[in-house]
């Protein structure tokens, strides 16, 4: 079973929308497409990847026309550690005044290379991004939370993707009766921590054991959370 197709096609319509890019299929044709590539592949483990592409276009202008690729391969442990080891990135998230933020697109994705590799570039695994006034956004490439006093937190709406597997953890959240609260935090707030992970795209909830100069002890309620790798990808 595909994770969440409906809602992940659905943000897909949306980003396009966003975008200004003509895109006329329907959820139930994508899903349908999307099933038939992984039965011609016999994938039952992989990463799908729709891709939108415009017509020719030199006048900056939206496209008149657009393609759909869909894309899938193996990828047994996403594009990160297991334990991971997490820095504050010197680039920032980009500004909701100047980006579609809260849009899939793949020109965003430059901005989290670059914070990616500058991380890898000095010994750590992921990067921690910060939104312009210096509260935390998001990781390159996942949104982040952090367990502290009985509670998680995760960054407000605004200058992040919300993401479908962030969403996915207020559900097994809410059925855990675990806490959550959504709130704008410095990276300094999030000291002392007891754990902390990302919920990243693949889908995969990924561990913490240091946040910039401090070990996460992976104590307290996250076990229970990331029992949803194992009901997701049955690890």
């Amino acid at each position: 079973m595909i994770f969440k197709a409906k809602e992940h096609y659905e943000r897909l319509k949306r980003s396009a929308e966003l975008m200004h890019i003509p895109f006329d299929y329907s959820v139930e044709q994508l899903t349908e497409l999307t099933y038939e590539l992984l039965e011609r592949n016999g994938f039952t483990d992989a990463y799908i990847r729709p891709l939108v592409t415009c017509s020719p276009n030199m006048s900056l202008s939206k496209g008149k026309q657009s393609y759909l690729s869909l894309l899938a391969w193996e990828w047994n442990n996403g594009y990160l550690a297991d334990k991971m080891k997490i820095m504050t990135s010197d680039f920032q998230r980009p500004n909701p005044k100047a980006f579609k933020v809260e849009a899939k697109v793949g020109g965003h994705y430059v901005n989290s290379i670059l914070a990616c590799q500058d991380a890898k570039d000095k010994g750590y695994d992921e990067a921690l991004v910060l939104d312009e006034n210096g509260n935390v956004a998001e990781s390159s490439g996942a949104n982040v939370f952090y367990e502290k006093n009985g509670m998680l937190f995760t960054p407000a709406k605004g200058s992040i993707l919300p993401g479908i597997t962030r969403q996915t953890v207020f559900e097994i959240c809410d059925e855990l009766n675990i806490p959550v609260k959504e709130e704008f935090f410095s990276p300094e707030e999030m000291r002392g921590a007891d754990a902390g992970f990302s919920a990243e795209q693949q889908p995969r909830l990924l561990p913490w054991i240091l946040l910039m100069i401090f070990p996460l002890p992976r104590n307290g309620m996250i076990p229970q959370v990331l029992l949803y790798n194992r009901l997701i990808r049955k690890e």
